[in-house]
């Protein structure tokens, strides 16, 4: 009887501790950026010769839309990519530019990440656009549905990837609006292959005030 009393005590610890790694009680809490804190990251083009600039340089004519990447080889960032690259058209009729930053770059994994995004790519080496409270999941996300929802979602959209590099620091998605006019959409990635909503995104790309069309109102 004691044995199975012991038994029944460890598959209802089990139990309750995989019902509680499925909320978001134990997730890494997001803090919200300020457009002041984006606007002095430093970041770097993937040139030979790197050229080291401010991330204000991205937005401050036309808005942009940037995508935080999780890790390039990751085959769940892949089909986000893949997706925000879908809006590229009607992103380029709006005159709002598309953009993603990588926190490290390894081998040719960026290489090999640019054929699912449409847009230029940069390095942020502080990590700040994964700010300004860094957050990680851990191996917590594999017992988690809705991460398994998403890599059979992937999977079955025929992505692939790999497992190069630092994968447990949280992406997102940005809509920065031109100037001052602050940040119009901020997608912070809960757990593995949370992705951002393409007509929130799209939706938030139409609110954006170019520079020049404010200049010629004045």
């Amino acid at each position: 009887m004691g044995m199975w009393s012991i038994g029944a005590g460890a598959l209802g610890a089990a139990a309750l501790a995989l019902l509680l790694a499925n909320t978001d009680v134990f997730l890494s809490k997001s803090q919200k950026a300020t457009l002041e804190y984006l606007e002095d990251i430093d970041l770097k083009t993937l040139e030979k010769e790197p050229r080291t600039f401010k991330a204000k340089e991205l937005w401050e004519k036309n808005g942009a839309v940037i995508m935080a990447v999780r890790r390039p080889g990751c085959f769940l960032c892949r089909e986000e990519a893949a997706d925000l690259s879908s809006l590229k058209p009607k992103l380029d009729e709006l005159g709002v530019p598309l953009y993603a930053v990588v926190k490290e770059q390894i081998r040719t994994e960026v290489q090999d990440f640019q054929p699912y995004f449409k847009g230029e790519i940069f390095l942020d080496e502080k990590k700040k656009f994964y700010g300004p409270q860094r957050r990680k999941m851990m191996f917590m996300g594999f017992v988690r549905l809705g991460v398994w929802y998403n890599f059979f979602r992937a999977r079955n959209g025929g992505f692939s990837g790999n497992l190069e590099g630092e994968g447990f620091i949280l992406g997102g998605v940005f809509v920065v609006g031109s100037g001052k006019q602050g940040i119009l959409l901020e997608h912070r990635e809960k757990e593995f292959g949370d992705k951002v909503n393409p007509v929130s995104v799209l939706e938030a790309a139409r609110k954006i005030q170019p520079q020049t069309s404010a200049a010629e109102t004045k």
